[in-house]
């Protein structure tokens, strides 16, 4: 069992399922030429189906570690196949077992990989954008590398939460957004308010790159977020890009 990110099964799975999943789906895919070819990169994207890291996983061209939940290592359909795709178990109970697929996700940046976290922390099963957490700014900081925000858009709709299977022939559209760089930070890194200050500014691109309604707030703890109709909080899906803006201008971002 690989413990310590994406190899060369992942290659393999890759390179078959691409082609299968083209069929089954529609992508369009925007922005992937930011991308760097080589070298460490954080990709950061909204959380709103079991999909959104396979469907990332199959169309980047380079492979991609992600942290996952560790309760996928409860179950034998998962506890080895997941891993061996480059999936990082995280207790997300927090502490030092939470930090423990941290160090584990930095060592894979160091070694010049790619890495994928969800910093919203777990899915919106609402279809709202949630506050960010600040796991990909603190291993940004860590190791000098861009994060990009990613936009993923239609997964929720292909595998609604609950679903047991996906819907096929359905339109899933994946943005990459432009990189936000951290150097000017380093000399702050251990300054809690630049890591939020960062993941606030990444929290403000996913939802430009998405149109999702954005909550400050923690996914999970919002009590009213189900009395507003799912299909309210996601914009409509067009072939036209989305335009990305730099700055932070999210309303009500508190430094927290």
């Amino acid at each position: 069992m690989n413990a310590e990110g994406a190899g060369k099964l992942q290659t393999r799975f890759r390179r078959v399922a691409r082609p299968v999943a083209s069929k089954l789906w529609r992508f369009h895919l925007e922005g992937f030429d930011r991308l760097p070819a080589e070298g460490p990169a954080i990709l950061a994207p909204n959380h709103v189906s079991f999909l959104d890291s396979a469907f990332l996983m199959l169309q980047v061209p380079r492979n991609i570690s992600f942290v996952g939940k560790a309760e996928y290592m409860d179950s034998w359909k998962t506890k080895f196949l997941f891993p061996a795709m480059g999936m990082i178990p995280i207790d997300r109970s927090g502490g030092d077992k939470s930090q423990a697929a941290l160090d584990t996700a930095e060592r894979v940046l160091r070694r010049g990989e790619l890495f994928g976290i969800f910093p919203e922390g777990t899915r919106s099963r609402d279809g709202y954008l949630y506050k960010g957490r600040t796991g990909a700014a603190r291993l940004a900081l860590k190791v000098g590398c861009p994060i990009f925000p990613v936009g993923v858009i239609g997964t929720r709709e292909i595998q609604p939460p609950d679903a047991k299977m996906p819907k096929v022939r359905m339109a899933c559209t994946i943005r990459i957004g432009r990189p936000i760089k951290v150097e000017r930070y380093l000399d702050r890194a251990e300054d809690h308010r630049v890591l939020r200050q960062i993941t606030d500014e990444l929290m403000f691109e996913i939802r430009e790159l998405t149109g999702q309604e954005y909550r400050n707030v923690y996914a999970g703890k919002s009590a009213d977020a189900e009395s507003v109709p799912a299909p309210a909080r996601i914009a409509h899906v067009s072939d036209e890009p989305v335009p990305v803006h730099g700055g932070i201008e999210m309303a009500g971002a508190a430094a927290s």
